[in-house]
């Protein structure tokens, strides 16, 4: 008799994927955590500015969403209902934790931000030279130090919509935000690293935050392990 993996589960869709992880099924749920892993680590990130503290959110977004599932109804995307875990939990780690980083009032105004960005370093001429993989990973951290340097109403807003490729609607549904201010703070967002980045924004934003290899089997190890030790859930 054959034993399903987390592969045989990988094309089901995320309405199919809920159905299986309600019945108890960890193989589905390490599908989802793979499928979802780097939008919902980018997600945190965009709040707390730390990678250990996201990757602690990300685990505990799957382990509040395997515990939830059942009541999940399909209104809107299996997506954007992780998201919204991820956020609300990123943010009551940052009022808890006081950060470095600001605490965010996602819904309230913004803080004020220079009318340029004529002070933030350009990067220097990127054309031909024999260090070009160094310099394309040196290209990733200055866009990953920008992105960390938007104010935090902006910050979020950019995550979601640039890097994670979600619609207005989606993005406004994940920060509890007006559409239209979504718009906004994701044009006043682009337009400053715009101007600090000029083309390598474009060219290696794919690649920024990450979310491959270890850091994801890490991930997916720890929440299943919890789960297999948890007295409250199904094996």
């Amino acid at each position: 008799m054959l034993t399903a993996t987390a592969t045989d589960f990988k094309n089901l869709g995320d309405t199919a994927l809920a159905q299986h992880i309600a019945a108890g099924n960890t193989m589905a749920l390490e599908a989802l955590m793979r499928r979802y892993n780097r939008p919902l680590y980018r997600a945190a990130r965009s709040i707390l500015k730390d990678d250990a503290e996201a990757e602690d959110v990300v685990q505990e977004t799957y382990i509040r969403a395997y515990k939830t599932i059942r009541n999940f109804r399909g209104d809107a995307k299996l997506s954007t209902w992780l998201t919204r875990i991820a956020i609300n939990e990123a943010l009551a780690r940052a009022r808890t934790y006081r950060r470095r980083a600001e605490i965010i009032a996602l819904g309230g105004d913004a803080a004020p931000i220079p009318e340029s960005a004529e002070d933030l370093p350009m990067p220097e001429d990127v054309a031909e030279t024999p260090e070009n993989a160094a310099l394309r990973a040196e290209v990733r951290r200055l866009i990953e130090r920008r992105i960390d340097g938007l104010p935090a109403v902006f910050r979020s807003v950019f995550v979601l919509r640039a890097l994670e490729e979600m619609t207005v609607e989606e993005t406004a549904a994940c920060l509890g935000v007006p559409e239209a201010t979504v718009r906004t703070r994701y044009f006043r967002a682009r337009g400053l690293l715009r101007e600090a980045l000029a083309r390598e924004i474009d060219l290696h934003l794919e690649s920024a935050f990450g979310f491959d290899g270890a850091r994801c089997d890490r991930v997916v190890a720890r929440v299943l392990a919890r789960l297999r030790n948890s007295t409250t859930i199904a094996p």
